[in-house]
């Protein structure tokens, strides 16, 4: 099934229904399929079809919904885009991804993308006629802003650049020319492209197809039980695979209901959370851990929440004992989303600790010594990844630069397997500290501190002239906390051996780790910090 052949049948059964809610703004799957038909039309009549690129720079939300769902029904590959972006970021991700047509929001929590856009792209005169020719952007030929609580109509974008004139267009594009267009589609057909959040290399454009993409996620749907009865909340933005695809493509493969919130007040998102009662919740951990401290948290009723990961905001019944004796998930870009999984929501037994399941359906994973040969039980190796759901590649990347010769893609992830066929997290291959000729895993260090101390810590390994690398540690100290670094140490020579033990820590509070525009850990930056110290 294609992404517009999916809506349309959505539509047919649940129209009335909600699709999504953030915040205030509500789209119902006939919305959905109303508003992105008749936008797909307007792009339709400039040219877009099948292979065309268009990129999608909104929060989460109705607008980045109705655009993504357009270029699908016009054939277009989605190209969604960082709310973070700085105007030079901006600039590399529209021209590395080859973006024809630019759908946009005008600004978002201080970013104004207006600007930005002037800055990335040479000679945009706003206020002139559409196409845009610039050398500096060749391919790029359409931009067009929405109107929204955070646009501010200041008279920089003239009415040619706006979305109300992108669907003005489609007054020359009738229904059955439109459908013919759907029909066209395949499910081979490329749909998207998700880029990577850069946080090790420059971001790399992940391209996925469209039906390989909806039968994962209807796979996953069926081992995390997302049905039309059920509601997702979820944190993740759209722009990234976790929002996109397990979020936003489940959601109407499920033919259920997402919720979402970009309000910065958590006083105001546990408003949302109470006002749309969400039965799962799924996302980033830390971007809800602040609610419980808001003061009205106590009172707020969220035991409509039963099931997910973002364990701070879920009643105490539902929570797990300890996280880390619930079974945890993989989720990549390149893998579509989650990747290894379980259905098995309950508390596991000890040793079973750390558990991240078994590969999803749809894929074969191993764990490979650097030659090629599998490991054994518990030994610690490189996750390799093959199969149908896997992205087709990288843009504009040669398929040998990114599969071996028997179609495996080398995650880069450190795993090994225990006798039941669980997989379990040992970090990533460059993170892998190499000291004194001994091997350590800055997982086992991080999970060693965490629970010796109950604390937060990033491991490195710094360059040393005599062990090749040390282990070094940044801890969070949270506000008020008082942590004695030597009594640190002594405490983890009694978990771990003596070469594991950061010889260097670094104590900081959480407003001193430093971060990227995304929330991602720079750790350049974290290294040079550790370095630093003495």
């Amino acid at each position: 099934m294609t992404a517009a052949a999916l809506l349309r049948e959505r539509a047919a059964q649940y129209g009335p229904r909600v699709l999504l809610v953030t915040d205030d703004d509500v789209l119902t799957y006939a919305e959905a399929d109303r508003r992105s038909r008749e936008l797909a039309r307007g792009l339709l009549a400039l040219g877009v079809g099948r292979g065309t690129h268009v990129g999608l720079l909104f929060p989460n939300g109705s607008d980045f919904v109705v655009g993504w769902l357009a270029a699908a029904r016009a054939g277009a590959v989605t190209v969604p885009l960082s709310t973070f972006s700085t105007s030079a970021e901006l600039r590399g991700l529209l021209y590395n991804a080859d973006v024809g047509v630019l759908l946009a929001a005008r600004g978002f929590r201080g970013h104004d993308y207006v600007a930005a856009l002037g800055a990335a792209v040479d000679d945009l005169d706003l206020q002139a006629g559409q196409p845009l020719l610039a050398a500096s952007m060749p391919v790029l030929r359409r931009v067009f802003f929405a109107a929204g609580a955070d646009a501010v109509d200041d008279g920089r974008v003239g009415p040619a650049w706006t979305l109300a004139a992108l669907a003005r267009h489609g007054v020359a594009v009738d229904d059955d020319l439109a459908l013919a267009v759907e029909q066209s589609l395949a499910p081979s057909d490329r749909h998207v492209i998700v880029h990577t959040s850069g946080s090790t290399s420059a971001p790399k454009g992940v391209v996925h197809t469209q039906g390989a993409l909806i039968r994962h996620l209807a796979n996953l749907n069926d081992i995390r039980r997302y049905t039309p009865e059920e509601a997702l909340f979820s944190n993740s933005p759209f722009f990234w695979v976790g929002g996109f695809a397990y979020a936003l493509l489940g959601t109407l493969v499920a033919g259920g209901r997402l919720v979402c919130s970009n309000a910065s007040d958590p006083a105001d998102v546990l408003d949302v959370l109470e006002r749309e009662r969400p039965t799962m919740v799924n996302g980033y951990a830390q971007s809800v851990a602040g609610l419980r401290a808001d003061p009205t948290f106590a009172r707020r009723d969220l035991s409509s929440i039963r099931r997910g990961n973002l364990y701070s905001i879920m009643r105490a019944d539902v929570r797990p004992v300890d996280p880390l004796l619930r079974h945890q998930m993989l989720g990549m870009t390149e893998a579509g989303s989650v990747c290894l999984v379980s259905a098995d929501e309950g508390d596991q037994p000890e040793r079973r600790r750390g558990s991240f399941g078994r590969p999803a359906p749809g894929f074969e994973a191993r764990v490979a010594e650097p030659d090629g040969s599998e490991c054994g039980v518990g030994e610690v190796g490189e996750l390799w990844l093959r199969g149908p759901f896997l992205m087709e590649g990288y843009y504009s990347r040669e398929r040998h630069e990114v599969f071996d010769p028997d179609g495996w893609f080398h995650t880069g992830d450190l795993f090994a397997v225990d006798d039941e066929g669980l997989f379990y997290f040992h970090g990533r291959r460059g993170d892998l500290i190499k000291t004194g000729g001994a091997n350590v895993s800055p997982s086992e260090v991080e999970a060693a501190i965490r629970d010796v101390a109950g604390l937060t810590a990033h491991v490195v390994g710094l360059d040393d002239p005599a062990r090749g690398q040390i282990v070094a540690a940044a801890v969070r100290v949270p506000s008020g906390g008082d942590v004695d670094a030597g009594d640190l140490r002594r405490q983890l020579a009694g978990r771990l051996s003596s070469y594991k033990v950061p010889r260097r820590f670094v104590l900081l509070a959480d407003d001193e780790v430093p971060t990227m525009s995304s929330g991602k850990i720079d750790m350049p930056a974290l290294r040079e910090l550790l370095r630093a110290a003495r």
